[in-house]
C-alpha cells in the first residue's frame, strides 16, 4: 500500500521568474494582499487587483496608479491574459474556482496558506541588492523558513549589496578583455572569493575612515 500523500516529499523546481511587464492577477486586497502585491510591484508587474473593497495601502497604490483594481467580487474572465494569480480571500469555495479556472487557462495560481491549491509558493527572501536567497519548505512549515531567513540576515549583511555591485563592474571589465576562456574563469572565480570579499570590506573601511579625517 503506497504512503499517504501527506507523507510523500514534494520536489519542487526552484527557480527566480522574471515578471517585468507581465500581467498578474490578485484576488483579495486586505492586509494579507499587501504583501503580495508588494513583492509584484517590486519585480515590475501589471498588477490587477479584484476585490470588493481594499486596504488603505492598496488604495493609494491606486491612487498612484502602480496597479489596477476593480472593486468586485471575481470572474472567470478575470484570468483571461494573466501570468500568475494569488488569492487571499476569505472564501474557501472562491479559491477553489479560482484555482480551477487558473488550471484550465494555464495560470500559475497560488492560493495562500492553502498548500494543496497552489501551483508555487512565496519563499522566505534575504535581499541584499541583486542578491536574493530564497528559503522554502514546500508549505511544510513556513515559521522554520523564516527562521532560516533570520539566521541567514545575519550572515549575510548590507555590505554584500556593495561587494555584488562591485563584482558586476569588475565582471563586465574582464568580459570585455579579449583572454583564454580558462583564465577568464580564474580571474572572476578569485573576484567571487572570501580572501577578495575581505579585501573589498577592508578597502571600503579604509575610505570611510579617511573621509572621517578628511
Amino acid at each position: 500500500m503506497p504512503p499517504p500523500r501527506s507523507a510523500i516529499a514534494l520536489q519542487l523546481f526552484p527557480l527566480f521568474l522574471k515578471l517585468q511587464g507581465r500581467r498578474c492577477l490578485v484576488v483579495g486586497a486586505g492586509p494579507v494582499s499587501e504583501g503580495k502585491i508588494a513583492g509584484l510591484l517590486e519585480s515590475g508587474a501589471k498588477v490587477q487587483v479584484i476585490a470588493p473593497k481594499a486596504t488603505p495601502q492598496i488604495l493609494e497604490w491606486q491612487k498612484e496608479k502602480k496597479l489596477g483594481l476593480t472593486k468586485r467580487h471575481f470572474r472567470p474572465s478575470d484570468l483571461e491574459k494573466v501570468f500568475l494569480v494569488v488569492a487571499a480571500t476569505d472564501s474557501p469555495r472562491v479559491h477553489r474556482a479560482i484555482y480551477r479556472e487558473a488550471r484550465k487557462r494555464n495560470v500559475l495560481c497560488n492560493i495562500v496558506d492553502v498548500p494543496p491549491l497552489c501551483d508555487f509558493y512565496y519563499p522566505a527572501v534575504v535581499r541584499r541588492g541583486q542578491l536574493q536567497i530564497a528559503i522554502s519548505t514546500a508549505g511544510a512549515s513556513p515559521f522554520l523558513a523564516r527562521r532560516l531567513r533570520e539566521e541567514l540576515e545575519t550572515t549575510f549583511g548590507p555590505e554584500y549589496a556593495a561587494w555584488l555591485r562591485h563584482l558586476a563592474r569588475e565582471r563586465q571589465k574582464i568580459l570585455a578583455k579579449k583572454i583564454p576562456t580558462g583564465e577568464r574563469l580564474k580571474k572572476l572565480k578569485k573576484h567571487a572569493s572570501a580572501e577578495a570579499f575581505s579585501d573589498f570590506l577592508r578597502h571600503k573601511s579604509a575610505q570611510a575612515l579617511s573621509r572621517k579625517k578628511s
